[in-house]
């Protein structure tokens, strides 16, 4: 695994959804703030979208916008003043307005793939929590050709709804989920997470942590692994990621840990061994530290919870 595939999976709960919409005239549809990520695709046309708080986004043909954190926001035929968010439509209910029917003109058609991840925020990876608001992706030249490839594909799933559609869909959303924030994480992207991720040794140094947390690592072996000095890499990677490597991976090892509590039956013995802890006490220790909760409890409440 690398850092943005556990990122992604240690928050993803479900499946995500998708939904094709094609509406033209007056329209505007708002979609409350929710526990998960949103995203917007355009196939044709143009629209607005005013995510809450934020300033409005013009979006055109081939644009992708993400809002990683579930911000609620109204999307639009045109920029939206008061009197537009008093008559938004609640998204769930949308099918929008009969070219004319309220005495304008007619506005171009709209077409968008719209859809949403359930995520789990209370085990969000930092990287995850440093994405802004909304990530706005233009279709523009030095656009990833992958994500442009992505977006036609799902964009002929949903429509056509071809065999083996109940897989292709829930597993090309989460294709699109992962370009959107590789785009994001580009190089030259302000934030400590994409320079992380751009530099040779601090990425290095993660591809390792995250390749098999529960190796025996020690600053050493893993400056060894990034080829600089102990030093060196102490330095850069606690500036970049915010904490030293050795924290770092406590709280990775921790975090996975929770993860199989909740997700498999294993033992506690088996987790231990599989995050990098050589006896369930070890883990157990650590794990209250961590969470104010001994592993069985912590099950056993996530069991209860649903």
């Amino acid at each position: 695994m690398d850092v943005v595939s556990d990122a992604i999976a240690a928050v993803r709960t479900g499946r995500p959804s998708t939904r094709r919409v094609r509406i033209g005239g007056r329209w505007c549809a708002r979609l409350a703030p929710y526990e998960g990520a949103g995203f917007h695709v355009v196939l044709e046309g143009r629209c607005w979208l005013l995510p809450d708080g934020g300033e409005p986004v013009s979006l055109g043909p081939g644009d992708a916008v993400l809002l990683p954190h579930g911000t609620g926001h109204v999307i639009a035929d045109a920029p939206v003043d008061a009197a537009g968010l008093r008559r938004a439509v609640p998204f769930e209910r949308w099918e929008g307005w009969d070219p004319g029917r309220d005495g304008t003109r007619a506005g171009a058609p709209v077409e968008m793939l719209c859809g949403k991840y359930r995520l789990d925020r209370s085990r969000a990876h930092p990287l995850l929590a440093e994405l802004p608001p909304l990530v706005h992706l233009p279709d523009r030249p030095g656009r990833p050709p992958e994500l442009r490839a992505a977006i036609g594909l799902l964009g002929r799933e949903v429509d056509e709804r071809l065999p083996g559609s109940a897989i292709a869909l829930p597993s090309l959303v989460d294709l699109l989920l992962v370009y959107m924030i590789r785009s994001w994480a580009a190089p030259g992207t302000a934030g400590s997470w994409p320079a992380a991720l751009g530099d040779p040794v601090t990425a290095a140094a993660l591809r390792a942590l995250h390749g098999d947390p529960a190796a025996p690592w020690t600053v050493e072996r893993l400056a060894a692994e990034a080829g600089v000095s102990r030093p060196t890499l102490a330095r850069r990677f606690t500036a970049l990621v915010g904490r030293p490597p050795m924290a770092y991976l406590t709280w990775w090892r921790l975090t996975r840990a929770a993860a199989l509590l909740r997700e498999t039956g294993e033992p506690l013995e088996t987790v231990a061994r599989r995050v990098g802890y050589g006896t369930p006490y070890a883990l157990s220790h650590a794990f209250r530290r961590e969470f104010g909760t001994t592993p069985g409890r912590y099950r056993a409440a996530t069991e209860a919870g649903g």
